[in-house]
């Protein structure tokens, strides 16, 4: 009896100590879920249409399309701060513009301005967004005119509220899906070269000379990527990246996000329980031109395409699990090089003299992004590293170059660039484009010199890296 009541203690005891430790790693699983409650992805979505009366960036607001202008993106929380990927609906955001999306997106979403990249689509019906431009005006006692920044105000107001808001209703990301497919007949090479070596032609996006049409595709990225965003089996977040200027005809008086718009609509419709965000990549030298010779009709069949490559990169998506541990954010804030034709006191005394309208918003829009560089602003290049994906995030009318060596240096990942960041520094070419000439080489179009190639590789280098 003695024995048995011995055993029956130690029984006891045993158990005992089982439990509290059970107890024990319980309440710290407990503990460790609040803290690290895992990866959580909100979206966001808003109309972005400027009233009608309201400047675009050719001309006024005269009427409404049927699809309006759209700012929408994620907050990605759970890896450190929050991180957010906004895509307008605009043609440009720069200077103190771009700094105040970054500004308020961030309060909304409790993070770092630093953790915020804001990309426009880049559509030619659509507003342009620079209040250092509008104040270069203001202060010289001109009108901002295309550079009024009232409602864009509003909206950044209003697209932070959005933000804040969408925070309650943040689902948990359990898998990560990657796919691709090339998009058929689309994209083109606007550069046409002589024999020279020397540009002969720009075959713009709506291209209406079948010789040029009847030229090679030339340098493009073929490539739509696509990362989506699950809780389980539900997708949250559908993110497509393509490298091509997103007109087929503009100057409409309406408001439109044109054929990647109508496109990302449709594969709304048919995936109705994701929100879907659309980037242009690298662009800067990438039209439709010659698939367009700007017919109405042709923005629905370059949108078909895009969406047969949309349905394909689904179809084609893989998934796997993903932990706030795969999740990585860098960095790295470029100076880069000013145009040598942009001298401050030069064009300061221009806008003394007060040029015809096309002119004198020029030499304002330049006047500002002189006066940043002088004062040693940098641009943000950044990567969002997720599980097997890369996201790169750039400033300007980069070239199609820039995305193809990214792409490159980092053949073991799903890389993909979204460009027209900050949209200051105008059309960023390679330093051999600069000496071979045209239109987006021109100091019309770039506000950065020859020189800015290697400067932005290194850091597109810096943020890929392992």
């Amino acid at each position: 009896m003695v024995k048995e009541n011995i055993a029956y203690s130690g029984m006891a005891s045993f158990l005992a100590v089982g439990v509290a430790a059970a107890l024990a790693a319980f309440a710290g699983a407990q503990e460790t879920e609040e803290k690290e409650p895992g990866l959580r992805v909100a979206t966001f979505d808003m109309d972005v249409t400027p009233p009608v009366g309201a400047p675009m960036a050719y001309d006024p607001v005269e009427t409404k399309w049927d699809l309006g202008l759209r700012g929408r993106g994620i907050v990605l929380m759970g890896a450190g701060d929050p991180i957010v990927l906004c895509a307008m609906d605009w043609i440009g955001i720069a200077n103190g513009a771009y700094d105040a999306f970054q500004q308020a997106l961030a309060e909304a979403a409790n993070t770092t301005p630093e953790r915020v990249a804001v990309h426009s689509v880049h559509q030619h019906d659509a507003p342009r967004s620079d209040f250092t431009t509008e104040r270069v005006l203001e202060e010289a006692g001109l009108e901002p005119n295309i550079f009024g920044g009232d409602f864009q105000r509003d909206v950044i107001e209003r697209l932070a509220q959005r933000v804040a808001a969408s925070l309650e209703s943040a689902q948990p990301v359990t898998h990560i899906g990657i796919g691709k497919a090339n998009v058929e007949q689309v994209a083109s090479n606007r550069r046409i070269l002589g024999e020279d070596g020397k540009v002969r032609a720009v075959r713009f996006t709506a291209c209406r000379d079948p010789k040029l049409r009847a030229e090679p595709e030339g340098t493009i990225d073929p490539e739509l990527s696509m990362v989506s965003f699950w809780n389980g089996d539900n997708p949250v977040a559908v993110l497509t990246y393509y490298a091509t200027h997103p007109q087929s005809y503009y100057r409409t008086g309406a408001p439109n996000p044109d054929f990647p718009g109508v496109a990302r609509f449709l594969r709304e419709l048919e995936v109705p329980q994701a929100l879907h965000v659309h980037f242009t990549g690298a662009a800067g030298n990438i039209g439709a031109g010659k698939y367009n010779d700007g017919s109405k009709e042709n923005r629905g069949i370059l949108a078909r395409r895009m969406l047969d490559a949309m349905r394909r990169a689904w179809d084609n998506t893989e998934r796997q699990p993903i932990q706030p541990g795969d999740v990585h954010w860098r960095i790295t804030k470029t100076a880069l090089p000013l145009a040598p034709h942009l001298k401050v006191e030069e064009l300061e005394a221009m806008l003394e003299n007060k040029p015809e309208e096309a002119n004198l918003m020029r030499v304002a829009r330049n006047l500002a992004w002189a006066r940043r560089c002088e004062a040693g602003h940098g641009i943000d290049v950044s990567c969002l590293e997720i599980g097997p994906a890369q996201l790169v995030h750039m400033p300007g009318e980069l070239f199609v170059e820039y995305q193809l060596a990214a792409k490159q240096m980092r053949p073991d990942k799903l890389v993909a660039m979204a460009a027209y960041g900050d949209y200051a520094p105008g059309y960023i070419c390679t330093t051999v484009a600069y000496d071979q000439g045209g239109y987006e080489a021109s100091e019309n179009a770039s506000r950065v010199a020859p020189e800015v190639e290697p400067v932005l590789m290194a850091a597109i280098q810096e943020v890929l890296k392992p």
